[in-house]
């Protein structure tokens, strides 16, 4: 699929041969606080997951791409979670390993998604829950038009630390 593919990236499904990239960031406790996870999966639970991975957009109301180089390497994951074709919306979140950050990756995974979701999934809007003190990600998504719409005060919980979290919209004007 030409949508998915850029000049230095793709998106593609999760593959079963995606056990361990998976197992390795899905425990990593630096990433829990995006994932609201504090428990780390089991490699069998992951496996159990990846076997329903191949579920429909709109069965699953949510959809994990991998972002790879185009020799395949995995680099990162952007999501789609919370579809909802009734009213045309989903929201989106990115995660890129760090020895890949800041080399525009996550620029380019998101530009694509974006495509992606406005053409073939008919969206209206694609919102993103970003912590204000997460400066790359807001500089990501204001880059590429997402407008700030509200601020939820102390919603994240984190090292002791309540955080405020930013709701950040992308309406498709072109509808």
């Amino acid at each position: 699929m030409t949508t998915l593919k850029g000049e230095h990236i793709k998106l593609r499904a999760l593959e079963p041969e995606d056990l361990e990239f998976l197992f390795s960031v899905e425990n990593n406790e630096l990433f829990w606080e995006v994932s609201s996870t504090q428990t780390p999966f089991s490699k069998y639970i992951l496996s159990k997951y990846l076997e329903n991975a191949h579920l429909d957009i709109y069965e699953a109301k949510q959809f994990r791409f991998v972002i790879c180089t185009h020799n395949n390497t995995p680099v990162g994951m952007i999501d789609l979670f919370d579809f909802n074709p009734q009213h045309k919306r989903v929201g989106v979140g990115l995660l890129i390993l760090p020895k890949y950050q800041r080399k525009h990756i996550a620029f380019e995974a998101l530009t694509l998604l974006i495509k992606y979701a406005f053409t073939h999934l008919d969206v209206h809007q694609i919102y993103a829950n970003v912590t204000a003190d997460n400066t790359k990600s807001i500089s990501l998504f204001e880059k590429l038009n997402f407008k700030k719409a509200g601020v939820k005060k102390d919603w994240v919980y984190s090292n002791t630390l309540f955080k405020d979290e930013i709701l950040y919209q992308l309406i498709n004007n072109n509808q």
